[in-house]
């Protein structure tokens, strides 16, 4: 049999991950790791099988946590919850106007009105948990109530849009330096697939290559229910993805989460050669290089504004010696479609994807309004054997930190229609 030490050194990451998604006090999360492990080897002798180690540690994982969040919030305590509880689980597909409704309230509203409405709490219990009196929570629940007012029925989103068709030639658009700060902004979109991961949102967009400007994939991409990964509350999407003509249609699955402060993927699946995969966020390097972001995969952050970590001077860019270069640099007019957009311009720098570094247009709303990527000049080199200035020599070119970067392609959706 395996010894605790060999099981340990293969699983402490997948516990780290766990622990530092649900925690986010560093310290705090250490000390619960800790109470993990000590627990684990403690009872390891229980243990029938060294093959049922790891849904086992991370069983024990979420009864630590659990007890973590009673211990602060005075909540009731909570059912013991079996091993099955970690799956991978989808939500039904469609969610209610109620469940809708809600989704647009900040959490403090929704937690209130589920404790109340749906597990039936009695205020002076609502009261202890929170620490704060009873006339407190009467006045709380009276603002959670006029604020769910104001969202239900709640109309399902993107209805008309979806009605409209991206264009199969990209229009051409033009990029004006502004000479105002850039304002701050609240961006809420899955990096890389500009979908707000709440319920009922719909989105299309579309992968224009340059310079023909012609359409090469299209995404129809929507929520379509609840879903929890590893004890983590989050949504499901749906992304499928044709040529322009709409061929080839393949469908992902994801399931996302939005915080007040990140936004970040949990899951993804996929059919290959008739096989269902699945990866999560603890599957380390099967799931990090494609869908991870930040430290720990902390996701992407949605309260941006401009650090100084990349500066901009036209086509010259330098950039902070740091991980996760994300920045605000500027603020400009985008034209496109016969409409003029202000918007700043989100860079990033070889964080999401290696060799890779994309421009981002966002407006007030926090919505793309243009999409840019730019190549390394030796990007994939042993696959195409070619440069990108051979390949393609007539295209715009960023110089970074010194190095050459090619654009490739530019992504609209239809938010902008």
């Amino acid at each position: 049999m395996e010894t605790f030490e060999t099981l340990y050194a293969a699983n402490r990451l997948a516990v780290e991950r766990c622990v530092r998604y649900r925690i986010e006090t560093r310290a705090d999360a250490d000390d619960v790791a800790q109470e993990i492990w000590l627990a684990a080897f403690r009872d390891f002798g229980k243990l029938k099988s060294p093959d049922s180690f790891k849904p086992w540690v991370l069983g024990i994982a979420r009864h630590k946590i659990a007890d973590y969040y009673r211990s602060r919030l005075g909540a009731p305590k909570l059912e013991e919850l079996d091993e099955s509880a970690l799956s991978f689980s989808f939500s039904p597909p469609e969610p209610t106007l109620v469940e809708e409704a809600l989704e647009k309230l900040p959490a403090q509203d929704r937690r209130l009105l589920r404790w109340r409405y749906w597990d039936g709490m009695p205020l002076d219990a609502m009261a202890s948990a929170l620490g704060v009196p009873v006339g407190t929570v009467k006045s709380r629940l009276h603002a959670s109530r006029q604020s769910f007012k104001k969202n239900y029925p709640c109309p399902r989103k993107g209805d008309e849009r979806m009605q409209k068709k991206l264009p199969e030639i990209l229009p051409k658009y033009t990029i004006t330096p502004l000479d105002q700060p850039p304002f701050p902004v609240k961006w809420e979109e899955l990096m890389g697939w500009f979908l707000v991961p709440k319920m009922g949102e719909r989105l299309t967009w579309a992968i224009y290559d340059q310079p023909t400007g012609k359409m090469d994939l299209k995404y129809d991409m929507k929520t379509t229910g609840r879903a929890e990964v590893h004890g983590i509350e989050g949504v499901e999407l749906t992304a499928v993805e044709s040529r322009y003509d709409g061929t080839d249609a393949e469908e992902r699955r994801f399931v996302a989460q939005l915080t007040d402060t990140h936004c970040r993927f949990l899951a993804s699946s996929h059919e290959e050669d008739g096989v269902k995969r699945l990866v999560t966020f603890l599957d380390g390097d099967a799931f990090t290089p494609n869908w991870g972001f930040g430290e720990d995969n902390c996701g992407n952050e949605t309260n941006l504004s401009a650090k100084g970590d990349i500066r901009r001077e036209g086509s010259l860019i330098s950039c902070a010696d740091k991980k996760f270069l994300l920045d605000i640099t500027g603020r400009y007019e985008v034209s496109i479609l016969s409409k003029r957009w202000d918007t700043v311009c989100v860079m990033d720098v070889e964080t999401y994807n290696s060799g890779v570094v994309s421009e981002q247009y966002l407006d007030k709303n926090g919505r793309t309004v243009l999409w840019r990527r730019f190549n390394r000049l030796d990007w994939a080199f042993d696959r195409y054997r070619k440069l990108w200035t051979e390949m393609l020599p007539e295209n715009e070119v960023l110089i970074v930190n010194g190095v050459k970067y090619v654009h490739w392609y530019d992504c609209i959706t239809d938010y902008i229609l």
